[in-house]
């Protein structure tokens, strides 16, 4: 009984690291590059526009997909190390 509950804890504890952590790579990109950094990466171009103006469009969009991906994976591999998988 203990290690059940000891096993959920630690489960728990690596999922909340794991939002954790994307959480802040899509806050990363979307409000710092797009929105506070955005007049330092101006003079990068891309695409015929500014660097900001892209991750602010186009750059957080790709982000938070790839984060959805990432996330499946990652929990998928959690599931099979603590036992969940289906």
């Amino acid at each position: 009984m203990a290690d059940d509950k000891t096993n959920a804890a630690a489960y728990w504890a690596a999922n909340v690291r794991l939002i954790a952590g994307c959480l802040i790579v899509w806050a990363l990109v979307s409000y710092g590059f797009a929105i506070l950094l955005r007049p330092l990466l101006s003079g990068i171009p891309v695409g015929g526009t500014d660097l900001g103006f892209w991750f602010a469009q186009q750059g957080s969009i790709l982000t938070f997909i790839g984060i959805i991906f990432f996330y499946a994976w990652k929990m998928n591999r959690l599931d099979k190390k603590f036992g969940l998988e289906e």
